[in-house]
């Protein structure tokens, strides 16, 4: 991960973006028969980045089949896992609606702040760059 202005906020709206994908992908398919439940454990990879962030390489760019491969992009596909039911049911599906949507609405509130957080930063570069 390549250091940035924005630091781990990033990668958090990164993550936050993913995830509401998930729940989306969940609540979609919450009368589907054998459907698993998943999400995205947030904190784990968030540690993770922070790792990742505090012991950053520049990415290598390979323009030889014999050069070292660089650094790959950071995925949350190590972090999905499946939800356990709180009450399963009879067909296998494991979406429980109405945790779907909280976790959904919670989702989206954080993806918000954290946007908010960015966006007052770019408001600070913009206004250093202006002089103000």
């Amino acid at each position: 991960m390549a250091e940035s202005i924005f630091g781990i906020h990033e990668r958090a709206l990164q993550v936050r973006t993913e995830r509401g994908q998930v729940l989306a992908n969940n609540l979609a398919n919450a009368d589907t028969p054998n459907f698993k439940a998943r999400d995205i454990d947030f904190r784990k990879v968030m540690a993770a980045a922070e790792d990742e962030l505090a012991t950053s390489k520049p990415d290598l760019i390979r323009t030889n089949s014999k050069h070292i491969e660089g650094f790959a992009d950071a995925t949350t596909e190590n972090f999905l896992k499946y939800r356990l039911p709180t009450q399963p049911s009879l067909d296998g599906n494991t979406v429980e609606t109405h945790i779907e949507k909280a976790k959904f609405m919670e989702n989206a509130m954080q993806h918000e702040a954290t946007l908010e957080f960015v966006n007052s930063k770019i408001s600070g570069i913009r206004g250093a760059l202006r002089g103000e």
